[in-house]
């Protein structure tokens, strides 16, 4: 499922007669909505040892406003629960940044 940023393509308008390269590129246009609605976004999973102890890493990245090039890395919080689905990852920081499962 998208993240809430997958937005509808511009489906160009058909041909009178049928076109095989028209056709090949609506297909291809839904193919890839459809793949971005599919995927969940960029996520950087982890996973460290500190000495005996293991510890995992859990974030998402997001693109910079100021510069989409660059993926800024974040994890969700209690402000963003309506946009995520049910077993996401996000921090409470109402109840000292504990990290919840949305169920």
């Amino acid at each position: 499922m998208s993240n809430g940023t997958t937005k509808a393509p511009n489906l160009p308008i058909a041909p009178i007669e049928y076109d095989q390269q028209w056709q090949d590129n609506f297909s291809n246009a839904l193919r890839l909505y459809f793949s971005q609605l599919d995927n969940p976004g960029p996520t950087l999973v982890a996973t460290q040892r500190n000495g005996t102890k293991l510890r995992a890493a859990l974030g998402f990245s997001q693109p910079d406003p100021t510069n989409p090039s660059v993926r800024v890395l974040s994890i969700p919080s209690q402000a963003d629960l309506a946009y995520l689905r049910v077993g996401d990852v996000y921090y409470d920081s109402t109840a000292g940044n504990v990290l919840k499962v949305k169920t």
